[in-house]
């Protein structure tokens, strides 16, 4: 691997100008369902095609949230961007038997390389010059979206959440913790599915991520459209899927942000060690994972080294 570090300094002298954006909701089809999607362009656009970066967010996420926020820092940059609702989630349609909120990395994965198909498509877009952009859990999604996908140029990954076996026992309790989510996924996939609340403040019962910050601040991530719902169906597709163990399939040039005050650090470091090709890494001291999603000084910094890294 070769890495490329930036300075922090140069991040803060870097000047953009801020743009206008126009948004336009399009759909598009994946494995018969319908999924939502937007698609952002500089309010002045001329219609000449323009490189553009696919935005992608954290689970249980809809695209208003982080994907939103990151898209229009693309078109502050000089790109078009395009964000979408995975299916079972936020305005598109449902997985296979009408299953609804299931985070399931093999799904996502199809949806995003859906997403990719279409977006070549549309007149707005620069056909040879298209980036994935992923963020938290999608980041995995992204790299196994991209790898080996000529319609892709290049990928950048923002506070990314790249698990392996031993992160997954780490953070689910253990290899006891874990046995026990699979069994309750194995149930719940049984019966139907088995929907909780996806987040909660503090000390809230019931919920799959008791946390303060982003999902319960309605002026943060607990806008109208998030759903809040989490199925406990999907924690096995989840905790088995280990993408800081294969950096290896991923063949485009790289760019991640991150810090050792946001999730997981050592998955980076794993997955940039085993990958063969040009990365850029740079790393922020003291930014949550939180604060990636939508704190503006710490989006404005990652936001530029992505853009940069895409600029090529």
């Amino acid at each position: 691997m070769k890495t490329i570090g930036l300075t922090v300094s140069a991040l803060l002298m870097a000047s953009t100008a801020m743009a206008e954006v126009q948004t336009r909701t399009l759909t598009f089809e994946n494995e018969g369902a319908t999924l939502s999607g937007t698609l952002y362009l500089p309010e002045d656009h001329d219609g000449a095609r323009l490189p553009t970066v696919i935005v992608t967010g954290a689970w249980t996420s809809v695209e208003e949230q982080m994907p939103a926020v990151y898209a229009e820092a693309m078109v502050e940059r000089g790109f078009a961007a395009f964000t979408f609702d995975f299916r079972g989630w936020g305005k598109s349609g449902d997985l296979p038997q009408n299953v609804r909120f299931v985070e399931s990395p093999e799904a996502k994965v199809s949806d995003i390389r859906a997403a990719i198909s279409f977006v070549a498509t549309l007149p707005e877009v620069d056909v040879d010059r298209i980036s994935g952009l992923g963020i938290c859990a999608s980041a995995g999604y992204m790299v196994d979206a991209v790898a080996g996908n000529d319609l892709i140029d290049r990928i950048g990954l923002v506070a990314p959440w790249l698990q392996n076996a031993e992160i997954v026992d780490a953070v689910y309790g253990g290899a006891e913790g874990v046995d026990g989510l699979i069994d309750m996924s194995r149930a719940a996939e049984a019966a139907g599915g088995q929907i909780i609340p996806a987040a909660g403040p503090l000390g809230a019962e019931g919920v799959l991520m008791p946390m303060g910050g982003y999902y319960y601040e309605p002026d943060r991530g607990a806008i109208p459209a998030y759903d809040n719902q989490w199925n406990n169906a999907g924690w096995e597709g989840w905790l088995t899927y280990h993408p800081a163990d294969n950096p290896q399939r991923l063949d485009k040039p790289l760019a991640i942000v991150h810090s050792d005050a946001a999730a997981i650090p050592q998955g980076v470091r794993t997955f940039l060690d085993g990958f063969a090709g040009e990365a850029t890494a740079q790393w922020l001291e003291d930014v949550t994972q939180f604060d990636f999603y939508d704190n503006p000084e710490d989006v404005t910094r990652a936001a530029d080294v992505v853009a940069d890294h895409f600029r090529g």
